[in-house]
């Protein structure tokens, strides 16, 4: 497997931006994920380990069977959803299914052209390339991908004014496997060329308990059903989140010499001191639902007053925080703003009745 990395370059200083603070509960990857992730082997290498999604392993299970019957590259895969479900695992479970190595890189990594010149020259035959937020490639590298993921040729020009000429290199037949959260922001030119195109959805209660017990089992440790049932049910329907959380909760046991037997209890006490709750909202969805409920009734509220009012940049409440809230029905845009729903104010209520009584 290869990993493709890239800096950033720029003529000019720019003024720096404020950078949302990491949260538990963001579905979006961290550098602990990754490192954790190589320590303890926590990503699935097969169909059988792979846990959910049942519809999307069937349909590409039958196009792996397919083109490996016919001796043939797999047609390209463009997989979307939210961040955290398992985009990149699926797509090492499918190289590991068709038995070929998998080389990863994002769009990002890929500003120059022979940034992506560099990765397709050294693809070997049938071999899978994974490229993440494929919906931030530039414009260049939309153009030389074109004739590479249809007739696996390389379009180069050498030479310049009127010496400049075109050279055709052929290229091994490949997958390419594209992964965003914003299908609607790749080209129309571009999405045509994927063969399949498959959403990842969140996961239920039960696939999510399944999950956190594998990954207790990776990590050795000695989790209840009722424990591994109170991560899933506080990860948002999200494996990277539920992976996340277990590790908080061993991190609690390690300290409190409770190792030995991880129980609902322990679980509940370990998140409730990171201030998730039972539903997996953070402080940071119970502040912008308070500020709401308190402040202005209830709502509507624009977004500008939210984000002045909360020390928050407006991306970061539009991006990161409402969507979760919008997606459990707490929350509702509105072309006069933002409106907390009433199944919010009973949570809201509960939560302090808790408060109080503990």
């Amino acid at each position: 497997m290869a990993i493709v990395s890239s800096g950033i370059n720029s003529s000019f200083p720019s003024k720096p931006k404020r950078e949302a603070k990491a949260r538990l509960v963001d579905p979006v990857s961290i550098s602990e994920d990754v490192r954790t992730i190589k320590e303890d082997s926590l990503r699935p290498k097969s169909w059988n380990e792979f846990i959910g999604q049942s519809e999307l392993k069937e349909v590409l299970s039958i196009s792996v069977k397919a083109a490996l019957s016919r001796k043939e590259s797999l047609d390209h895969i463009l997989l979307y959803g939210p961040p955290g479900l398992g985009k990149t695992t699926m797509a090492l479970v499918l190289a590991n299914e068709l038995g070929v190595k998998c080389r990863i890189t994002s769009a990002p990594a890929l500003e120059r052209p022979r940034d992506i010149m560099g990765l397709l020259l050294n693809l070997e035959p049938n071999e899978l390339l994974f490229v993440d937020e494929i919906h931030r490639l530039t414009k260049v590298a939309e153009e030389l991908l074109y004739p590479a993921l249809e007739d696996f040729k390389l379009d180069l020009t050498v030479g310049k004014g009127t010496t400049a000429r075109t050279r055709e290199i052929e290229l091994p037949s490949f997958t390419l496997v594209g992964a965003t959260t914003r299908p609607a922001s790749i080209s129309s030119p571009l999405r045509d060329r994927f063969g399949i195109t498959q959403r990842l959805n969140f996961y239920n209660l039960d696939e999510l308990r399944m999950i956190v017990q594998r990954a207790s089992d990776l990590f050795g440790l000695s989790l209840t059903n009722e424990a591994s049932l109170e991560i899933a049910r506080r990860c948002r329907g999200t494996p990277r989140i539920a992976n996340r959380l277990l590790r908080r909760v061993r991190d609690y046991a390690t300290v409190k010499n409770k190792l030995e037997f991880l129980d609902q209890s322990l679980v509940d006490e370990s998140l409730k001191l990171h201030k998730v709750d039972q539903l997996g909202l953070d402080q940071s969805d119970r502040r912008l639902l308070l500020f709401i409920i308190e402040a202005h009734n209830g709502g509507p509220v624009g977004l500008d007053t939210l984000a002045a009012a909360l020390g928050e940049e407006p991306a970061t409440l539009e991006t990161v925080v409402e969507p979760f809230l919008m997606q459990i029905g707490f929350l509702q845009r509105t072309p006069r703003g933002r409106i907390v729903t009433s199944l919010a104010i009973e949570h809201m209520n509960s939560q302090r009745s808790k408060v109080i009584s503990n």
